[in-house]
């Protein structure tokens, strides 16, 4: 039997969470709303909110001063690209581990998400030196191979999950019918596995497309994405906070849409399996 909640509980948490949502969204409003100031008003003290002068000065400016739709076209081939390898070498990991358990299968999951916790700046130089011995440092491919493995631990853990939320008597009575190995994934788990797969392709494409560590030392121009495109606006002389803000507001705003018209499967896709 359901609890009762009061309306004066249901109003409190209600407000609450519309609080914290604010806090959270407030420096990407902020960063859109300095977008349309002048440098000087966006230096401001105090600062304005909405009675401003508002301009498209600074869009401009940063159109004339930087190629944004290379950068956005080599963020969209990093991002994609090593998300969907991911997957591809994710899915058959997480099924074996899904289901053919082995012993040590939790402490292999636990070894991979240790592989987080290990600051990115300690393994720079080796992966630096290989991709100048190999040739392709500043190379959208290289970028792609890396990203790819520094995910692949949430990948596979994601759909880890998922996978375990499937009968197995599933897919043992398609072995009975006669799937082989490569059509009991492709045919059987993947399609029931959707709303999960979907919801992992997403949260890892996001996190590649913010990925600033490694995208800015490992490229210069040819592979350079949206978060070179960023940095470019902050030089020696000091930062231009209007313009800096408009280029933020040109790379995120394609990732802030992609977010907002998906959001109803990635919620599904992270509750997958919640409720039996």
């Amino acid at each position: 039997m359901a609890r009762a909640v009061s309306t004066r509980t249901r109003f409190a948490w209600t407000a609450l969470a519309w609080t914290i949502a604010f806090l959270m969204f407030f420096p990407i409003l902020w960063t859109v709303l300095t977008s349309f100031k002048t440098e000087a008003e966006a230096i401001a003290s105090p600062p304005s909110v909405v009675a401003f002068d508002w301009t498209l000065e600074n869009y401009g400016v940063v159109q004339e001063r930087s190629d944004y739709m290379r950068y956005l076209w080599n963020s969209i081939i990093i991002a994609g690209g090593s998300t969907l390898l991911g997957i591809a070498v994710a899915i058959p990991a997480a099924w074996a581990m899904a289901f053919v358990p082995g012993r040590f299968t939790r402490d292999i999951l636990m070894w991979m998400l240790s592989t987080k916790m290990l600051p990115a700046v300690g393994v720079l130089y080796p992966i630096y030196l290989i991709c100048i011995e190999l040739g392709v440092l500043d190379n959208r491919a290289a970028l792609v191979v890396i990203l790819m493995l520094i995910n692949l631990p949430i990948i596979v853990w994601m759909l880890y999950t998922y996978f375990k939320e499937i009968p197995g008597e599933i897919l043992e009575a398609a072995r009975m019918d006669g799937a082989n190995l490569r059509s009991e994934i492709l045919y059987v788990l993947t399609p029931m596995a959707i709303p999960g797969i979907a919801s992992t392709i997403l949260l890892n494409f996001i996190l590649a497309w913010n990925e600033a560590f490694w995208t800015l030392n490992l490229t210069s121009v040819d592979a350079a994405p949206l978060t070179a495109f960023i940095a470019s606006y902050s030089s020696p002389e000091g930062l231009f906070f209007a313009k800096l803000s408009a280029a933020s507001t040109m790379a995120i705003a394609p990732i802030l849409i992609l977010g907002w018209f998906s959001q109803k499967q990635l919620v599904r896709g992270l509750t997958f399996g919640a409720v039996k």
